[in-house]
């Protein structure tokens, strides 16, 4: 997977950080060519803010598809980023129904309290036939992620999770070497992904290839190769990722639509 943009960073971090519709499709285009078979696709307001706006989503995603048509998984994201609430993040989905979302436990189900209105969301999801990934912060995370699942508050039989590893270090770098409690407290039949902050991030996805996990890449968390030097774009993060484990196939879309028997993406 690629994240190419995330919901801060600015073309002053990086000019080649794509932030319009054209500017998606490009970067579609070449990542796709570099070895990705998903995007995490943020969208932006006027003012290069934050935005789950659902038109927004739309030109954005519709511009994705003119160009590389179903070769990508597009997967929308549901930060809060300190702007949106539960309620609000709920009703783009169901406005959207989007090919896949991305998720955060601790914003959609923060408390047991929430645990009522997160389940009929999460439930909805699955039978709309959209791909989900619940997105957690910490081993503790995972852990609540797994008695959730106990409960069928999360009813997906097939879950796919996101370890977020260096969001709450100092100098957002960070530390493959706790991926192992992530893994640990994790059910075994649940598909898992690692994203890492900073210059640790290739290091983190070698890991993850290693253990037979998947990876996040991108300018969302990361803009330097393995050298240390600034990468070009987010197509020279991918291309790294996807050759960093010669002896591991590269999944196509196709490849990650049929692992979580998910629908084929709807092309204009």
């Amino acid at each position: 997977m690629c994240a190419p943009n995330g919901a801060r960073k600015t073309q002053a971090d990086h000019p080649a950080l794509p932030i319009s519709p054209a500017e998606l499709a490009d970067c579609a285009e070449s990542i796709l060519q570099a070895g990705a078979s998903i995007m995490h696709v943020h969208v932006r307001d006027d003012d290069g803010r934050h935005s789950l706006d659902v038109d927004r989503y739309r030109m954005a995603t519709d511009a994705i598809r003119d160009r590389v048509g179903d070769q990508l998984v597009l997967q929308v994201t549901t930060e809060a980023c300190g702007i949106y609430k539960a309620p609000e993040q709920i009703a783009m989905v169901r406005t959207l129904k989007p090919e896949a979302v991305s998720l955060a436990l601790k914003e959609l189900c923060p408390t047991d309290a929430d645990a009522p209105i997160a389940s009929d969301f999460f439930s909805w999801l699955q039978a709309e036939g959209v791909m989900t990934q619940y997105i957690l912060y910490t081993p503790d995370e995972v852990e609540r992620f797994v008695s959730l699942r106990g409960q069928g508050v999360i009813p997906d039989k097939n879950p796919f999770v996101l370890f977020v590893l260096g969001r709450y270090s100092e100098d957002l770098t960070g530390d493959p070497d706790e991926l192992e409690g992530f893994a640990s407290a994790l059910d075994d039949d649940t598909e898992w992904a690692i994203c890492c902050f900073g210059r640790t991030e290739q290091r983190a996805t070698s890991l993850a290839a290693v253990n037979q996990g998947h990876a996040r890449v991108g300018f969302e968390n990361n803009l330097l190769l393995p050298d240390g030097t600034r990468a070009e774009d987010n197509a020279a993060l991918v291309r790294f990722a996807a050759t960093c484990q010669d002896e591991r196939p590269v999944a196509t879309a196709a490849d990650v639509r049929n692992l979580f028997g998910k629908r084929k993406a709807q092309s204009k």
